[in-house]
């Protein structure tokens, strides 16, 4: 009995390599902007993050920015000294901090939002509010699943 060969699907149908080419899509024109102001891409996802979250602990950041929280200890240091942010003991948990993004994070956030705007005005004219709404829609779904012994 001869043995089932499986070939993998060709890389324009890999779910992973086109998320990977997807996200090089959008994340060139911004990490442009982001080098124009100093910043990476993850500090740039902590400063969205509290400047729509508001006051945040790191824990509560590490899951909204998407990043590992031995990651963002070292990028709240970063923009700590670069005065983005602020941090601030907990008033009732002293093991706990919480995080403010400073006047001049929300202003770094303000002065590149037109660059933002652009970009967001770019892929609507190009995949129509329909398309990119239900994009983000099905990423989102895709996001919320869970593999089976996954907690």
């Amino acid at each position: 009995m001869e043995a089932v060969k499986h070939t993998p699907p060709e890389t324009n149908r890999s779910l992973p390599i086109a998320l990977l080419r997807a996200r090089e899509k959008v994340m060139g024109p911004i990490r442009a902007m982001l080098a124009d102001v100093g910043v990476t891409e993850q500090q740039w996802r902590v400063l969205r993050v509290l400047n729509e979250g508001g006051t945040l602990d790191p824990t509560e950041i590490a899951e909204r920015s998407c990043l590992l929280l031995p990651s963002l200890t070292r990028i709240l240091q970063t923009l700590e000294s670069k005065a983005l942010i602020t941090r601030q003991p907990h008033p009732t948990d002293r093991r706990k901090q919480l995080v403010t993004i400073s006047p001049s994070g929300s202003q770094l956030i303000s002065d590149n939002l037109k660059e933002s705007q652009q970009l967001n005005a770019w892929l609507l004219d190009s995949f129509g509010q329909e398309k990119l709404d239900a994009l983000l829609d099905l990423l989102n779904e895709l996001d919320a699943l869970e593999r089976p012994g996954e907690r």
